[in-house]
């Protein structure tokens, strides 16, 4: 239990009285500048590592405290930024100021079809929602690379 406890409050971030989803986003980053020093595939592992053991221990911790997306999980944000990383091509700053921002406006508002992931059972409905989000983002962030290389 204390495992799947940390791993889904990503260390305590979830713990955080303002923002938590933005705190779990925030503290993702230095995750993606380790895991970007080996080029995308790095990132990509990271990005299915953290999706893997978030789903488990979002399960585990939605179930102990009876919610179905309890607000101190943010291991989903972690995965999903992460995923939104996919989209750029290097770690600059700027590359993640960029995914930050998109990652953080698509899983408020989850547009369709990212919110349709919610309605999957325990972990995956908790997680996967914000790696559809990630997708999204990535795929914007591509095409603004290819139409302006940025970033």
């Amino acid at each position: 239990m204390r495992a799947a406890w940390m791993l889904a409050t990503w260390f305590g971030c979830g713990l955080a009285r303002w923002a938590p989803g933005t705190m779990g986003t925030l503290a993702a980053i230095p995750l993606y500048l380790i895991a970007s020093r080996f080029g995308r595939p790095g990132t990509a592992i990271a990005a299915a590592a953290v999706t893997g053991v978030g789903i488990w221990a979002a399960g585990v911790v939605a179930r102990r405290i009876h919610r179905k997306d309890p607000q101190v999980v943010v291991v989903d944000e972690v995965a999903g930024f992460l995923v939104t990383m996919l989209g750029v091509s290097g770690s600059s700053w700027s590359a993640v100021a960029l995914g930050f921002g998109v990652f953080r406006i698509l899983d408020t508002t989850k547009p369709w079809p990212i919110r349709r992931f919610e309605a999957l059972p325990g972990g995956w409905g908790i997680v996967l929602d914000d790696v559809a989000a990630g997708v999204a983002g990535a795929l914007a962030i591509g095409i603004v690379g290819a139409t302006w290389g940025f970033p």
